[in-house]
């Protein structure tokens, strides 16, 4: 991209490497690989659909997933080709091995795409939303952390996730909307 930022950034993620520790890389480890294919975040979704009461999130959370995968892993992913920082920059170490390109994050895109669908959706509790964007946070960070992605890279799949999610709670709501005024109205009971 432009090689200036990615040493400034890269400098940025050698100070965040000097902080990690057998522990704490086994346990951000685990968490980011939580969000490998959109696991986590296609697992909350489907329980999210299959309860009464959080079904409309879930359709919300749903698109927004969808949305996310469509603009950062197929479009922007592929127009833009961003090398990982560890293929650029020889003194940083990775913990993580990933094939595709780096920008967007598609881990920190899935994550804020469900986040933010699920904050502006009914039925969903306020803990529920909280923990939601909470972990999409934390997702964005681990990334940096396991040094997958620059942070220009983080910050980019935060906004079209953010983005994504917001499209899939806006298109949740009209075809909500649609489908009530479609269906027939109830016969009274006898």
């Amino acid at each position: 991209m432009f090689p200036a930022l990615d040493l400034w950034e890269a400098h940025i993620l050698a100070w965040i490497e000097s902080l990690r520790s057998p522990a704490l890389n086994a346990l951000v480890g685990f968490f980011t690989h939580l969000g490998d294919g959109g696991l986590l975040f296609i697992a909350a979704t489907a329980l999210l659909l299959l309860l009464p009461r959080t079904r409309k999130a879930g359709l919300a959370a749903a698109l927004g997933l969808v949305f996310s995968l469509l603009f950062t892993n197929l479009l922007l992913k592929n127009l833009i080709q961003r090398p990982r920082p560890w293929e650029t920059a020889a003194f940083l170490h990775n913990l993580v091995t990933e094939t595709d390109t780096s920008f967007p994050s598609g881990h920190t895109s899935a994550a804020f795409a469900f986040a933010l669908a699920l904050a502006r959706s009914d039925g969903a509790r306020r803990w529920l939303k909280i923990t939601a964007v909470t972990a999409a946070v934390f997702m964005a960070l681990s990334r940096l952390y396991v040094g997958a992605h620059y942070p220009t890279d983080v910050l980019a799949g935060a906004l079209v996730g953010s983005l994504a999610g917001l499209a899939g709670w806006y298109l949740s709501t009209r075809l909500i909307r649609a489908f009530s005024k479609t269906r027939p109205p109830t016969d009274p009971p006898d």
